[in-house]
């Protein structure tokens, strides 16, 4: 693996945004409505991104003649693939929870308060408007590929000659002689100079691409592109430990978790947040539930460390915030009845939780 990387964003410390953001949509509360808006809150979701890069080696044809007529010691003799983990990303996607849907009722003829709700229905902002959304999206590096034939700059001498060996030593003298070229035009020795700067780059450009088209006849090839796979994990309230997430394997490249032809992607998570068993009364259990009922709920994620382990490595160690190891609460109701100065409340979109009240 070249190089491992992990996204760090937000108080989730993984990400502020999945991969693509989702657009907000503003809702406001009126007579229509009864002046209640329905939203919702996410709960956590891992969504982990490979980077693969796939190699495709291809022999040349006049491989075996490589060492004795360029010098080439490690030619491609056999046409492959392989694949290799190039990059990994770990990202709280924040999916909307179905269990945690709830309307926060506002005071009738008061100033026109509004919500900002994404596409799920998650809830954004209130009375205020979103704030730009950073995009943590995995850049794809471009492949390589062999965008030339070297047949077409074969002699018809080569063409003609009876044998592959020898057409591998025509096309061996056709290199030097490239090469005796080149050297010539940087030396200043050429018959035929180029006129202009322009013109140089030209015909050392064309000379450059001709010597590594035929080059590849003896040593080979190898053609490269890139893809990328994720998997989404939504845990519970449990722990998780070296749970298989997906398999890695050098000739199929990202597999499903059974499938044994590649290494495990393990994904562990502990909570770290101490579970607190509340003592109420019938009472204030009542007290508790209207609070709730007419409220702007809220989460409060609590703490854990998660960890991806590949060949005994591990790929990634931090801690993070996770919506169900901790718990809800609410804002009252009266908090949004001062109609001069409106509250306004911004949310980490993919927590659920309260980033800023501004009074």
């Amino acid at each position: 693996m070249k190089r491992v990387k992990y996204v760090i964003l937000l108080l989730f410390i993984l990400a502020i945004t999945g991969l693509h953001a989702q657009k907000t949509t503003r809702v406001n509360a009126i007579k229509a409505n009864d002046y209640g808006v329905i939203y919702s809150l996410p709960k956590t979701s891992f969504e982990i991104t490979l980077l693969v890069k796939k190699s495709t080696y291809q022999r040349g044809d006049f491989y075996p003649y490589a060492k004795g007529y360029l010098g080439v010691e490690d030619p491609i003799t056999e046409n492959s693939v392989r694949y290799t983990l190039e990059d990994i990303t770990l990202i709280n996607k924040g999916i909307v929870d179905k269990n945690s849907s709830f309307m926060v009722e506002f005071r009738a003829r008061s100033y026109e308060p509004y919500l900002y709700l994404r596409e799920d229905g998650a809830i954004v902002t209130v009375n205020a408007e979103p704030e730009p959304e950073t995009s943590s999206e995995m850049m794809m590096p471009a492949g390589e590929r062999s965008s030339v034939n070297p047949r077409r700059f074969l002699s018809q001498e080569t063409l003609m000659a009876g044998s592959t060996a020898k057409q591998a030593e025509l096309v061996a003298r056709q290199i030097f002689d490239l090469r005796r070229s080149r050297t010539d035009i940087l030396t200043g020795e050429a018959e035929s100079m180029p006129p202009d700067g322009n013109a140089y780059k030209v015909v050392m450009d064309e000379i450059d691409m001709q010597e590594r088209a035929l080059t590849e006849l003896f040593a080979g090839s190898i053609e490269s592109e890139y893809f990328m796979k994720s998997y989404t994990i939504i845990p519970d309230e449990n722990d998780m430990e070296k749970v298989v997430i997906a398999r890695f394997s050098e000739k199929l490249g990202p597999v499903d978790a059974g499938n044994l032809a590649g290494e495990p992607l393990y994904l562990s998570l502990r909570n770290k947040t101490p579970k607190v068993e509340l003592q109420l009364s019938e009472r204030d259990r009542k007290r508790l539930g209207d609070k709730f009922r007419q409220g702007l709920v809220y989460n409060i994620p609590g703490k854990a460390d998660v960890t991806l382990e590949y060949r005994n490595r591990e790929l990634i160690g931090m801690e993070v915030d996770v919506v169900q190891y901790g718990s809800q609460d609410v804002l009252t109701k009266k908090m949004f009845e001062n109609m001069k100065q409106p509250i306004k409340v911004l949310f980490y979109p993919e927590l659920g939780a309260i980033k800023q009240i501004i009074q």
